[in-house]
């Protein structure tokens, strides 16, 4: 399983971004999709997730109204739209793949998302 980020930088705040996730070595389209997130000193929290079939959504409540996420199982990969960006967002965004509920958790490296002016 290999999970590979892309799509961070630094952003004004008040700007948007869009991440994306390209998975490689296993069937994509069997996989839960998950972004998380991890700010310097501060735990590491989920962001928003997709399940494997039919698109449906989850965002915490703290996340819900500025981040979307999405999937293309025909390219492999999960998008994590985010707008309205504020520097609270500034952190290490991660992606993480899970075949079943509890299953284990694959995660990528990670991409860098900064928001200052």
């Amino acid at each position: 399983v290999n999970l590979m980020e892309s799509g961070g930088g630094l952003v004004q705040p008040g700007g948007s971004l869009r991440l994306s996730c390209a998975g490689s070595g296993f069937t994509f389209s069997s996989y839960a999709m998950s972004w998380y997130r991890q700010a310097p000193e501060k735990e590491r929290e989920l962001v928003a997730a997709i399940n494997s079939t039919s698109g449906s959504t989850y965002y915490p409540d703290s996340m819900k109204g500025r981040f979307t996420i999405s999937r293309d199982n025909a390219k492999n990969t999960v998008y994590l739209q985010v707008s309205r960006m504020k520097p609270a967002d500034t952190a290490v965004y991660y992606c993480s793949a899970q075949l079943h509920p509890g299953g284990y958790r694959y995660w990528g490296q990670g991409t860098q998302v900064t928001v200052s002016s």
